[in-house]
């Protein structure tokens, strides 16, 4: 993916949001996502990382944004976290190759330390801004699975009232306003949460028996 254009380039600007283009085509809407000026994020980060994956994928990976490495690769799921992950998926029986990979924020949210670029958790603001993209991705793939990673990715789907710690593991419907565009959902935390989590051995057991569950959705 070719890196954020500079400010004479962007075909558009949204000050109120994402607005994809109506199309189910996922290279069209990952070249007018490259453009995306829908909130302030897009100014710092290198460029947009938009999903991948088969366009019929039968499940759908969403986490929260991406990260330093994705940013730099603009790829998802290709730093520390994405190999967690990786290892969790090849462990429950998924094929990340079967798997369209995205996240609910398309650009990198961070604050600097010297040389350093640290995560910072995106706004609702920022979320509501970019979920188009992600409603485009599923429109555009209708997934049987969706599988949430993180409340960020939930509150996306599901609005900011929903608890992730309340409903992890289970199966859900979709909400009203995205019915038709998935078979079901299953929310889980996001593999970093694993990787800063005091006792890791018993964080990636659960994360692991979330997948499970996942699976057996």
């Amino acid at each position: 993916m070719s890196a954020r254009p500079g400010p004479g380039n962007r075909r558009r600007r949204h000050a109120d949001g994402a607005e994809p283009p109506d199309s189910t085509d996922l290279a069209r809407l990952r070249r007018a996502a490259a453009d995306c000026t829908g909130c302030a994020l897009h100014r710092d980060a290198t460029r947009t990382v938009f999903g991948e994956g088969p366009s019929r994928a039968e499940i759908l990976v969403a986490g929260e944004q991406p990260g330093d490495q994705e940013d730099e690769q603009g790829k998802p799921f290709v730093g520390p976290a994405g190999r967690l992950l990786d290892a969790a998926l090849a462990e429950t029986g998924f094929e990340r190759e079967a798997l369209y990979l995205t996240n609910a924020v398309k650009h990198f949210k961070f604050t600097e330390r010297g040389k350093r670029r640290i995560h910072e958790k995106p706004s609702r603001a920022e979320v509501v801004a970019c979920r188009p993209w992600l409603v485009a991705e599923l429109r555009a793939v209708r997934p049987r699975l969706v599988l949430l990673l993180g409340a960020t990715a939930a509150q996306s789907v599901y609005g900011s009232s929903f608890r992730l710690t309340k409903h992890r593991g289970e199966r859900l419907d979709p909400p009203p306003d995205l019915a038709g565009l998935f078979g079901a959902a299953v929310v889980t935390v996001h593999p970093s949460a694993v990787l800063r989590a005091p006792d890791r051995e018993t964080a990636r057991a659960e994360f692991v028996a979330d997948l499970e569950a996942a699976r057996a959705v």
